[in-house]
Formats: C-alpha cells, sequence, structure tokens
C-alpha cells in the first residue's frame, strides 16, 4: 500500500524520532489482516525506531484489523481498529510522531487542562475513511491519551464494526461514544470537545491559582485563524509591527470547504490543503500563534486594550483585528439538536454514505444546499430540496445539473418547523407550506441542513457596532466604530462571502491598522 516514494517522505517526517515506538497488532483472521499488515510494515520501513509487532496469543485475538500504539514498550492509551488508510492515514502518522512528543502537540496551557481530566475515560470515536472532519476528532483524542495516563481512545473504522453502530443509533461521523453513550457526533473543534470531556468526567485539583496568565504586549492582536486573519497578521508583522495572532484552529471554515476553484492562480485547491499552507506561510514570520484559544472579553476603553482569553490568559494590544468568520446556521426548530448524530446532519460528503438506500432532505436551495443534494442524489434513494423562498438561489448552472436528477424533488415556498425522530432516530420532517398555511409531514431517514452562516461575533456584542445579523459594521478600511479595533473577512458587513475576497480585506485591515499607528505616532 505504500510505495517507495511515500517511504521517503516518511524518513523526513520521522528523522527526529528518539524513542521507540511499537504498533502492535492484534492476532485475527480477518481477510483484511494482512492488508493492515502492509500498511503499518511499509510505515515501519521509513525508521528503525518504528516496528511492527504480532500478538500471536488466542486468547487476545481480534475478530477485525487492529493494533495498539506503544512507546518505549509502554501503552500509549491509542487504539485503531481498522486500516488507517483514506483521511486517516495522517492520523496514524500523527499518532507515531505525538506519542514520541514530537510534532505539533497542545502547550502548556492546554496540556494543564487535558491532565487535569479525572479518569479512568474510555473513549470510542466510530469514523468513515471518506469524512473530512474525522481526523480532527481522532488526532485531539490521541493526543489527550498521550498526555493523560487515565485516558484511553479507540478509532474505529464504521464499516468493521455494524453491529455497534446499528447497536449505538450512530448515524453520523465522527461519533465519540463513552460506554454506550454517545457523547459526540459531527465536526467539532479542540476547545469544544475538551469543554465537553471537562463537563462529563470534571477535572482534578488545580495548582494554587496565581491569576490570569500574562501574555504581554503587542502593537497588534489579531483574533481568527482563516485566510482573513492569516493575512492581516503577515501585513501586520511585515510592517514590524509585534503581532500575536489568536485562534481556535488554522484555516477556520476553509477547512471543511471541500474543492476551491476559484482562488485565482490557483486552478484547484482542497480547504484543508489551503488551510495547511496558511500555516505554513505563517510560520515564516514572528507572530505568536496562540491556538485553540477562544477570546472571553475585550475592554474597548483605553490604549493598550485588554484581551481576555478563556484560558484564563491575558494579553494587551493597541491595534485589535478582529477576523473570526461564521459558523453552520443551525435551523433552529424543535427535535433539530435531539437529532444531530441520529438524523440531522450538516456534512453531506461525511455522513451521506450513513443513509444509502434512503431518503433524505436538504434544507436550503442556495449553492451549498443544491451541491449537498446533487452530491447525495449518488447514494441515497430520494433527496427532497426544501427552499424557504419561492424559488432556488443557487447558481444557475447548479440548478440544471440538478433538474436532470430523476430522484430528486424540490419543495419552494417551505418553513422547515419540526424534526421528528422516534427517540433513537429521525424518521420524518414537518414543514409549513408559506403559500396555502398548511402543514405538511415528510416520512424521511435524514436531513441535512445547509442554510448558510452565522457570524462569529457573539463577544463583541457591546465592544463594537453590529448588524441585526450579527455582522461587524465596517468602513472601506476595515475599521469599526471602535477606534483601534479593526475587522475583516465574513464576519463583516463586507459582501460576498469568498476566500479570494476575506484574503484581501485581512491585508487591508492590517495596512489600516499600521496606517492609523503611524499617524498617531506622528500626531
Amino acid at each position: 500500500m505504500i510505495d517507495n516514494d511515500m517511504i521517503e517522505q516518511l524518513k523526513t517526517v520521522f528523522e527526529k524520532l528518539e524513542g521507540n515506538v511499537e504498533l502492535a497488532v492484534d492476532l485475527s483472521q480477518h481477510s483484511d489482516q494482512a492488508e493492515l499488515l502492509n500498511l503499518l510494515e511499509g510505515v515501519a520501513a521509513a525508521n528503525p525506531k518504528i516496528t511492527v509487532t504480532k500478538n500471536m496469543n488466542p486468547g487476545m485475538s481480534s475478530l477485525v484489523p487492529r493494533f495498539k500504539v506503544l512507546h518505549n514498550g509502554q501503552p500509549t492509551g491509542i487504539i485503531f481498529t481498522g486500516i488507517p488508510g483514506g483521511h486517516e492515514f495522517t492520523s496514524l502518522i500523527l499518532a507515531i510522531l505525538n506519542s514520541d512528543h514530537k510534532g505539533k502537540m497542545p502547550d502548556p496551557v492546554l496540556a494543564e487542562r487535558i491532565k487535569r481530566l479525572k479518569g479512568p475515560i474510555r473513549l470510542r470515536t466510530f469514523i468513515s475513511l471518506t469524512c473530512e472532519n474525522c481526523p480532527d476528532v481522532v488526532q485531539a483524542l490521541n493526543q489527550m491519551a498521550i498526555l493523560n495516563p487515565h485516558i484511553e481512545h479507540e478509532m474505529i473504522d464504521g464499516a468493521y464494526a455494524q453491529d455497534d453502530v446499528k447497536n449505538l443509533n450512530i448515524q453520523g461521523v465522527p461519533s465519540v461514544v463513552h460506554n454506550s453513550k454517545l457523547m459526540h457526533s459531527g465536526r467539532i473543534n479542540f476547545l469544544d470537545l475538551l469543554g465537553k470531556l471537562e463537563a462529563e468526567f470534571g477535572l482534578n485539583e488545580a495548582p494554587t491559582d496565581q491569576g490570569p496568565r500574562d501574555l504581554g504586549d503587542f502593537d497588534v492582536v489579531v483574533v481568527g485563524g482563516g485566510p482573513a486573519g492569516v493575512s492581516a497578521a503577515i501585513y501586520s508583522v511585515r510592517k514590524g509591527l509585534k503581532t500575536a495572532l489568536i485562534t481556535e484552529k488554522i484555516g477556520g471554515q476553509v477547512q471543511e470547504t471541500r474543492g476551491i476553484e476559484n482562488l485565482i492562480s490557483v486552478t484547484y485547491t482542497e480547504g484543508p490543503q489551503l488551510a495547511g499552507q496558511l500555516a505554513q506561510h505563517l510560520a515564516a514570520y514572528p507572530v505568536q500563534l496562540l491556538e485553540h484559544r477562544r477570546v472571553k472579553k475585550v475592554h474597548k476603553d483605553g490604549s493598550p486594550k485588554l484581551v481576555e482569553l478563556e484560558s484564563n490568559e491575558n494579553l494587551r494590544t493597541k491595534s485589535l483585528i478582529i477576523a473570526t468568520g461564521a459558523k453552520w446556521r443551525e435551523l433552529g426548530i424543535p427535535g433539530e439538536k435531539d437529532y444531530i448524530g441520529r438524523g440531522v446532519a450538516f456534512c453531506p460528503h461525511c455522513d451521506g454514505p450513513f443513509y444509502k438506500g434512503k431518503k433524505v432532505a436538504v434544507i436550503g436551495g442556495g449553492n451549498s444546499g443544491v451541491e449537498a443534494a446533487i452530491d447525495l442524489s449518488g447514494i441515497v434513494r430520494e433527496v427532497v430540496l426544501i427552499e424557504y423562498n419561492s424559488s432556488l438561489k443557487a447558481d444557475q448552472i447548479l440548478v440544471h445539473k440538478l433538474k436532470t436528477l430523476s430522484n430528486v424533488s424540490v419543495l419552494t415556498n417551505a418553513k422547515t418547523k419540526h424534526v421528528h425522530g422516534d427517540g433513537q432516530k429521525v424518521n420524518a420532517l414537518e414543514y409549513e407550506d408559506r403559500v396555502s398555511g398548511s402543514t405538511q409531514k415528510i416520512d424521511l431517514d435524514g436531513v441535512f441542513v445547509q442554510i448558510g452562516l452565522v457570524p462569529n461575533s457573539q463577544f463583541l456584542k457591546d465592544v463594537v457596532q453590529l448588524t441585526p445579523y450579527g455582522e461587524i459594521v465596517v468602513d472601506t478600511k476595515g475599521r469599526t466604530s471602535e477606534k483601534g479595533i479593526y475587522a475583516a473577512g465574513d464576519v463583516t458587513t463586507t459582501p460576498y462571502k469568498q476566500i479570494i475576497i476575506a484574503m484581501g480585506e485581512g491585508a487591508k485591515a492590517g495596512l489600516a491598522a499600521f496606517e492609523d499607528s503611524m499617524l498617531h505616532t506622528v500626531s
């Protein structure tokens, strides 16, 4: 499965390994066992510190391909059930690196929170190898297992655990399970995942509280690590300004974008690849990166402005640039939250395979909704596309393609009212016909929500002027209503939410902050 070119690349990746990493394979008679061994032995060929061992004890055999990761002979808490190919191949490589504390690990503040989690905690994450959001969850929980000896984490390819998938009523990935309790399903960032574990399992007593950690003073602080935020940070630091960037994850919403064909000069790329390039470009400059962080409060009065983080850290800045982007908008109707991961989904690429041969609805007639309906039509038995307005808003080329599909129907002037289920999974969707006023009900198996984005501006409610929709009001240079605070990208009133526009707006905000600081210095 791994050719010589890949082995040569892995040699570079693993060249800094110091400890010995053992991939301990359980005995199994499964027909895919040879494929797993072939994959792992190919990885091990890249560095003599990586070995593959085979457990020949019949009492420890597995019905499916399965292995554990050990470091210097000790368990790391990481288990893979299935063959980590596809998107999960990266999870395997990072598990090897991270077990030796190489690669990008949580910083000391985050690591301390992880170590304080009360155990024992045994988590299973059910994934699909086609899922683009699954590796983030798998890799985060693997790192937590490495840092906290009371945590064990097992990645499970759902294709090898159909009985568990059925018994646990899993209808979306990634799905994180503790014992038989579904703790989370769907995409989630590192911070929110850690927060869920803290709420569920509690924390051991913290060291003596010494108050908030002071991160220092900066000329510019950028909040947000997407195209706008990274652009603003790079433009700021290139002007000689001491710059910090606060973000939950580099790439932001870009991480969830499948194909990108309108980033001028780049014919085609994908979201995770572009996010990696943003991180690489940012790393070329002396920007202090504070990842897996979220702003708690901005004190707008005076200069420098005080920024409080939820991680009990503070920093001060002369100029603040907000580039926090937007998140998927939810319907906000009864039943939606109750059935997330059990019939309500937001990612057709990730969760579509769970609905093979079934009937689903897609809510939203914009580009995202129509593209989702087109993609799902090749997997499911029937798709019903539901649009609130009288016509679809998507590009005509997409609408034309949609109309050629025999298993897709379209309902317009339809207001979704209620997601129904039997307590275990979705079985119907209720909507109102906006022309007749009558209420209708559709029997189905799943609902994919594709109704756009909502700005991530909640923490700025009393700081800068916002529109009724939560967008930050900015002028032509990215200035907000508050002196010294700027904004760029999808979180603002700037029209057309596009990657290339966000990059330009981020650069503009960075230049405006520099220009204003120079005027202030001269005056």
